[in-house]
This record gives structure tokens, C-alpha cells and sequence, in this order.
């Protein structure tokens, strides 16, 4: 099974299961110097656990451990390996659903392609999966941090519900990381709806990427905005994303879309940013705009229509911990991947002035 790694010189490659004894990632490329420890990956991870009623009362501790690349608290630049154990999965919640294809998710696609899939929470398609990336994304912002590249989420839209206003220290007062506490509280009335129903529901995310430089992105393969395109849809439940004005741009005419050049604070800037700060794949400077759409848990308490392994209808019902939205709790994933991304750019960019 390949393709559990991104990146070409900062290089993430994740490994676990859900119900799996642990979960790790290793990361090649990360410079020296770098000062990290169990605490900075704990910050980030602590930022995906869930928090809200809406969200799965499954309770991992998710306490990383540094195995290698770090010396007297400052990175070597060797791999750098963390693992996580997991210590609150249950299994037997699967038992009785274990041969039936679940609807939405991999269980049908996984036994086609390899003959065989871990049913137990689904295994490396699982949700699960995404703390290996968090704990590579706290290694990325750090590298960031020291050119002062910050990587903002929020959630904008869960279900129709949509907010109107964007109040950056809103963001870490509500569970669902909602910059507008009016909307937070009509998305959370919702959910308490969507919960009670059994049901579940999805949004939309916005990513703020502030301090790119100038010229990061190589065309025409490695465009910037695609290799964030490829990162951010690799997480599971995303089914959309768009830089800038994104869908918006088929209703506008090139003289409203155009970002018109001006001179401020004597730096060559944009007096708009429809383009999302990426022209021709490469950075422009201005902020990187990214909207994500993340789709309705799979995982429902209403009775469901399927097939089993014997390719029989049955109805069911899915028992365990599930989430009722995950956009939450997937902020801080697309975060990292979008740190990644942007560490793996920065060092291409400085690696291509040293020749």
C-alpha cells in the first residue's frame, strides 16, 4: 500500500490504524536547530481532540513521544520519529457490522483493491489517521514561525448556517472554531438538532496563510496552489477546495476578478485578492485564501440500507462513539497540511538560491 507520504524535501510519512496499538509519523528533512519538544506537538494535538457535545466521546490521550531526531530540546536534522499509543478504542462496536459495506465509507473500496480492510473504525481510512499529520504540522509551523508564516482556520459554515464576520480571537472561544460568536451559536442550535435526529452534517473551512514570501511555487506541476490542492484533499471528508474567490470566478467578468497592482508601503502589492495570494502556481505575497469543504460524518445512528460480503441487502445500524460534524476537529488537520506544504515550498525555494 503506497502513498502514505507527501512532500519532496520535507517529507511526512504517516503509519497506524484506528484500533491499531499506535499511531506515528516520521519526518525526513527537517533542518537543525530547530528548537521542539513532547510539548510543542502536545499544543497542536490537544487542538484536535474533541471538545464539543457534537463531537465523539471516544477520549484517546493522544501523549506523543519524541523517538528520534531531537538532542538537548533543538532538532539534528535526522528523522524525526513520534508515536502516539491508543489506548480508548472498542473494538467490539464493530462486531456486529463488520461485513457490511458501511455507505460513505472505504470498507467496499479497500476489500476491491486489497482483498482485505480493517473494519475496526475503519483502520488506516479512519479519521484516526490525522493525528500523525498534526503532530508533523506542529514541526512545519515551527519552521514557519521563524520567517513568520502563520496558518489561520475557522469554520464559516456548517450546514446553510454561514458567519458574517471574522473576529480572530473569537476563533479559540467557541468549540466550533468560529470567528463569529452570533453564527457559533445558530451552528451550535443546529447541531444540537442534527445530534438529536441521530444524524450528522457538514461545512466549510477557511484557511488564512499570512507571511508567505514571494515565490514559492514551481510551474508547472508543482504550482503551489496544487500541491495544496493534493494536500488538503488528502484528508479524509474533504470533498472540495478552491483558493481565493474560488467557484466565484465563473459569475465574474475579468474587470471585477483582475487583482489590479498598487504600490504600498513602497512593496508592489495587490489592491484585491481574488487570486487567493497565488498567480501562475507561485505566491504573490498576499494572504493565501483557501476554502474547504468537509462533508457529513459517514457514521450515523439512523437505520441505513446496504449489502453485505455475501452482496445480500441488509438494513442496520451503526453503534459507537461517532462525530455529528467534524469540521471542528478538522481545522487543526488542515492546518498541518497546509504548513507541510508551504515548509516543503520554503525549503525547495531556499535550496534553489544556493545553486
Amino acid at each position: 500500500m503506497p502513498g502514505n507520504s507527501i512532500g519532496k524535501l520535507f517529507r511526512v510519512s504517516t503509519w497506524g490504524e484506528s484500533h491499531g496499538k499506535a499511531i506515528g509519523v516520521l519526518v525526513d528533512g527537517c533542518p537543525p536547530g530547530i528548537a521542539l519538544n513532547e510539548k510543542d506537538i502536545q499544543l497542536k494535538l490537544d487542538k484536535r481532540k474533541p471538545k464539543g457535545f457534537f463531537e465523539t466521546s471516544r477520549r484517546e490521550e493522544d501523549k506523543a513521544k519524541i523517538l528520534s531526531g531531537v538532542f538537548k530540546g533543538k532538532t539534528t536534522g535526522m528523522p524525526i520519529s513520534i508515536i502516539i499509543w491508543n489506548k480508548d478504542s472498542r473494538s467490539k462496536d464493530y462486531e456486529k457490522i463488520k461485513d457490511i459495506y458501511r455507505p460513505g465509507h472505504a470498507d467496499y473500496t479497500y476489500e476491491q483493491k486489497y482483498g482485505i480492510y480493517d473494519y475496526r473504525g475503519g483502520g488506516r481510512s479512519s479519521g484516526r489517521e490525522t493525528v500523525a499529520r498534526v503532530m508533523a504540522g506542529a514541526i512545519a509551523e515551527k519552521i514557519l514561525s521563524r520567517k513568520k508564516i502563520s496558518v489561520i482556520g475557522h469554520t464559516i459554515q456548517i450546514g446553510e448556517i454561514k458567519s458574517e464576520k471574522f473576529k480572530a480571537n473569537e476563533i479559540g472561544h467557541n468549540n466550533l472554531k468560529c470567528a463569529d460568536k452570533l453564527a457559533a451559536k445558530e451552528m451550535l442550535n443546529l447541531l444540537t438538532t442534527i445530534k438529536k435526529e441521530k444524524n450528522s452534517i457538514g461545512g466549510i473551512i477557511e484557511l488564512i496563510i499570512r507571511g508567505v514570501p514571494i515565490g514559492l511555487g514551481e510551474p508547472v506541476f508543482d504550482k503551489l496552489d496544487a500541491d495544496l490542492a493534493k494536500a488538503i484533499m488528502s484528508i479524509g471528508g474533504v470533498k472540495g477546495i478552491s483558493i481565493g474567490t474560488g467557484f466565484d470566478v465563473a459569475t465574474k467578468k475579468g474587470s471585477n476578478n483582475n487583482d489590479s497592482y498598487e504600490i504600498r508601503r513602497n512593496q508592489v502589492r495587490t489592491a484585491t485578492n481574488n487570486a487567493g495570494g497565488i498567480l501562475g502556481g507561485i505566491s504573490n505575497g498576499e494572504d493565501i485564501i483557501v476554502h474547504i469543504a468537509v462533508k457529513a460524518p459517514a457514521s450515523i445512528g439512523i437505520e441505513q440500507k446496504s449489502l453485505n460480503k455475501r452482496r445480500k441487502t441488509v438494513n442496520f445500524t451503526i453503534g459507537g462513539r461517532h462525530d455529528t460534524c467534524i469540521v471542528p476537529r478538522i481545522i487543526p488537520v488542515a492546518e498541518s497540511m497546509a504548513a507541510i506544504t508551504i515548509t516543503d515550498h520554503l525549503l525547495l525555494q531556499e535550496s534553489n538560491q544556493l545553486q
